[in-house]
């Protein structure tokens, strides 16, 4: 792995030197795209409005427009904006976990220490184990600030990238009709749930479809032909929830034995 970012956490007045680590990747498959007459690959380009040429990399730069005017900024500019925190994830508070909302988290990294961070970077990991807490602060990552959430996962800290208020939609706009739910289909929905539940393991969760649709390429490759059946989503009467519920929990009987 190679690190995207390296600086320090701000732990009250201790500094612990860490590296960034992504600490996902895509599962799905890395599909071109192809003009449909010749299958030739589909290249993007930067393009200058005014020319139509092609513009290098290189002779790109950033700006923002102020009264029909662009204001060009280059790196030293958005370093200058806020030295601390292009180095720093300064840790403002500590909160129970619990309190953050899943809509707020965005993408997970791997926190590393350097060599000379390591005493304190376990100290933070042991001490946020023990009190059953996350640190909450912010930095700055590609010229964007970004709020993050700090956590032990085994040996190691995990950083994730969690939104700001105002990035969330408020849902005033979403149209959900009030509906009574009659004490009987409540009793049984919740039956229902207690059946499922079980102890959380991600690993009994794979990724089927980029399998299955690797497994059609293959066969497909080979002049081979798939086919599937169609599948028809009926959508029953409200009337119909009760012995959909208890068709259900006899489905779940059945898978349990």
């Amino acid at each position: 792995m190679r690190a995207i970012w390296t600086g320090a956490i701000g732990f009250g007045l201790v500094n612990i030197p860490v590296k960034l680590f992504s600490a996902t990747q895509q599962s799905e498959l890395d599909l071109d795209m192809l003009d449909k007459k010749d299958h030739a690959n589909i290249k993007f380009q930067r393009v200058n409005a005014n020319t139509g040429q092609e513009v290098e990399w290189g002779n790109i730069v950033k700006g923002y427009k102020v009264d029909d005017n662009y204001v060009i900024l280059d790196d030293e500019d958005f370093e200058k904006a806020s030295p601390e925190q292009n180095k720093i994830i300064e840790i403002a508070e500590f909160v129970d976990e619990s309190e953050i909302d899943s809509i707020y988290y965005e993408t997970p990294y791997y926190l590393q220490p350097e060599k000379s961070g390591t005493r304190a970077y376990a100290l933070l990991r042991d001490a946020l184990k023990k009190t059953d807490k996350v640190g909450l602060g912010s930095y700055v990552l590609r010229n964007r600030e970004s709020l993050v959430v700090i956590k032990p996962l085994d040996h190691i800290l995990l950083l994730n990238k969690i939104r700001f208020q105002d990035e969330i939609r408020a849902t005033d706009e979403l149209e959900i009709p009030d509906i009574k739910i009659k004490p009987a289909e409540l009793k049984m929905a919740i039956h229902l749930i207690e059946q499922l539940t079980t102890d959380f393991d991600i690993t009994r969760f794979k990724d089927s479809y980029t399998d299955k649709l690797l497994e059609l390429i293959k066969a497909k490759a080979k002049g081979k032909k798939s086919t599937a059946a169609p599948m028809k989503i009926v959508h029953s009467r409200s009337n119909d929830l009760m012995a959909q519920l208890k068709a259900s929990l006899e489905t779940g009987k059945r898978k349990a034995s």
